[in-house]
């Protein structure tokens, strides 16, 4: 019966990923776009023929729910991916299984975490045991743009959970979660050497490819292409930056500005920024998407900041370095930072189902990604990246290894089961 399941939980895996659910512009009633109402819909369609109860808000998320009870616990997932952006060597959207591997945009983030919830949940409600609450998991459409109106409208309609976890981030667990401030800078097209520009798929990811064409000091055009490495812009250690290999080899104010406030760097050193905190380490700022219109030049920023600063001490450092070049900054939005207690019994809870089944007592952690965990009280960031496995989200050729899909139902089921 097991390898039943697991072979289902594969096959309804790679339907879920063939969707190309890219949260975009509304169409019609569906505030995300197609794609992830698309994955809603398959989502909500599984959970009810699984035997879940289930609801859809108004095409903004939607929940399915199993178990009796006054107490409310919530598992946090997204169906909406990142584009899935240049340097695959297999099609992103086909959940293509090799050896051990599955690879497809989000199998890893979050779409192979939320199947493997949905099966876990299944576990426990075919098992006739009385839980003595009840366990819903919902399902956000807009995660990656870091608006979150999904879960902005849940809030206001909808009953919260009393606690809970979102599977978007690493095992053991993680108790904190830095800031996240997006600014946009922006520098007067007139004032600049550049005729045209564009690079990166999204400003919490590495930028892959960058385009550029500028003029040089004699008027002549010369243009630049340079491909780098996507990684999470969290972790922009693990990406080559390709916006900042075009501006290394261009001339003009724009390059000045970006090679010596930016550079190839990411800790916020060229920034006046280098900020740190003994709890949650390092900054972290990643140019992830620059662009042009008729009148300005645009860079995105996605930046980490420490728990023990402020978005408007950052703003503030940041302005105060870029204003000498004519570029302005403005704040595009930004989510507060989460710290729990990770002694609590919840947090404690979790922790012992997740060594009981893997034997590991690896101590919980503070992160620069950003999750669901910001949306609501008492959620903390579980699984499924184990310690030591290479992180793949936002990466071209993203992967999960099978068994540890399977090793993350196991621990959810555990986890669920008792708390």
């Amino acid at each position: 019966m097991a390898y039943i399941k697991e072979d289902n939980m594969l096959q309804d895996l790679k339907g879920l990923v063939s969707i190309e659910s890219v949260s975009g512009q509304p169409e019609g009633e569906l505030p995300f776009g197609k794609g992830p109402h698309l994955a809603l819909e398959y989502c909500l369609d599984l959970c009810s023929k699984l035997g879940f109860r289930t609801g859809r808000c108004e095409n903004y998320m939607g929940y399915a729910e199993i178990g009796e009870g006054d107490k409310l616990m919530g598992i946090l997932v997204h169906l909406d991916v990142v584009p899935a952006g240049p340097g695959w060597t297999v099609e992103p959207f086909d959940a293509t299984i090799k050896g051990d591997r599955i690879y497809g945009r989000g199998v890893i983030d979050d779409k192979g975490p939320a199947i493997a919830a949905i099966y876990a949940m299944k576990e426990l409600a075919d098992s006739g045991k009385p839980l003595g609450k009840r366990v819903r998991i919902i399902f956000g459409c807009s995660e990656e743009t870091g608006e979150w109106k999904d879960m902005e409208y849940y809030k206001a309609h909808e009953e919260l959970p009393d606690f809970g976890f979102t599977p978007d981030a690493d095992f053991p667990l993680i108790y904190a979660e830095k800031g996240i401030l997006d600014l946009i800078l922006r520098m007067p097209k007139a004032q600049s050497d550049l005729v045209s520009a564009e690079g990166g798929e999204a400003p919490n990811m590495v930028a892959g490819k960058c385009e550029a064409v500028y003029l040089d000091e004699d008027g002549m055009e010369h243009a630049l292409m340079r491909e780098g490495k996507s990684a999470h812009g969290s972790m922009p250690w693990l990406g080559e930056n390709a916006i900042g290999l075009v501006m290394k080899e261009m001339k003009g104010r724009f390059a000045e500005f970006y090679n010596e406030t930016i550079g190839q760097t990411y800790d916020g050193s060229l920034l006046n920024c280098k900020l740190s905190d003994e709890q949650s380490g390092d900054i972290t700022i990643n140019p992830g998407v620059i662009k042009m219109d008729e009148d300005w030049i645009y860079l995105a920023l996605d930046i980490r900041y420490p728990i023990s600063f402020t978005e408007e001490e950052v703003t503030r450092r940041i302005t105060e370095r870029v204003e000498p070049y004519g570029v302005e900054v403005h704040v595009a939005g930004g989510e507060r930072s989460v710290f729990l207690d990770k002694d609590s019994e919840f947090i404690q809870g979790l922790l012992a189902a997740y060594r009981e089944i893997t034997d590991d007592d690896s101590e919980p952690m503070v992160m620069g990604g950003g999750t669901y965990a910001r949306a609501m009280d008492n959620i903390v960031a579980f699984g499924p990246v184990f310690p030591g496995r290479e992180c793949t989200e936002h990466q071209p050729d993203e992967y999960i290894l099978i068994e540890d899909l399977y090793k993350a139902r196991e621990i959810y089921r555990l986890a669920i089961e008792r708390a």
